[in-house]
């Protein structure tokens, strides 16, 4: 009787290394406030963070990340989802921002066009121009505003927004604007170590 020995070659399984280009940290000239936190969101380190944040420095971004992170700016606002319709579209469309949201993000996934910057065709407003009004949004900025006309004038400034720009002022207006974007009070405050917090309202 012949025995057989059998034989097993373990096969060993060729791994491919795929390096990630690293991501380019330059946007188009005057950015939406989404695009420079999508950015952010995509950096790995917080040091990228942080350098993407000082890249875009400017008191617009500022003011939205305080309102978000600085626990004394309390919102005079209902809290969620805001009815909305968006830029010139009052006749067509109707429901909450988040809606119009994923209508746009379609869009522009047809279209393939995510940077806009100043290139952007649809005459939306941005946060950068709109910003100076927010005081009027939060505890003390403006509580003599009766709270008809507060809210009547937050969802104007809403629908004339890119929608990804009125979600990140809806976000702020919660406190959501981490679930979001990965972006932290700690990298902010390392960002823009002249930000003092506490003490707005």
């Amino acid at each position: 009787m012949t025995t057989t020995k059998k034989t097993t070659t373990k096969s060993r399984k060729s791994r491919t290394v795929t390096v990630k280009k690293p991501v380019s940290l330059d946007l188009p000239r005057n950015p939406f406030m989404f695009e420079i936190l999508d950015l952010v969101s995509k950096q790995r380190t917080k040091a990228k963070k942080i350098e993407v944040l000082k890249k875009y420095e400017d008191l617009p971004l500022k003011v939205i990340l305080i309102w978000n992170f600085d626990e004394s700016v309390v919102s005079i606002l209902p809290p969620g989802d805001v009815p909305y319709t968006g830029y010139d579209e009052q006749n067509v469309y109707t429901g909450g921002v988040s809606g119009k949201i994923s209508q746009e993000v379609r869009s522009m996934h047809e279209t393939g066009s995510f940077s806009l910057g100043a290139a952007d065709q649809q005459g939306h407003t941005t946060i950068r121009r709109e910003s100076k009004h927010f005081y009027r949004f939060i505890k003390g900025g403006d509580d003599g505003l009766n709270n008809l006309r507060r809210e009547s004038m937050f969802i104007n400034i809403l629908e004339g927004l890119h929608p990804l720009e009125a979600e990140i002022v809806i976000l702020c207006k919660d406190k959501k604007l981490g679930e979001v974007y990965k972006v932290t009070k700690e990298v902010v405050a390392e960002a823009f170590p002249d930000i003092k917090w506490g003490g707005r309202s």
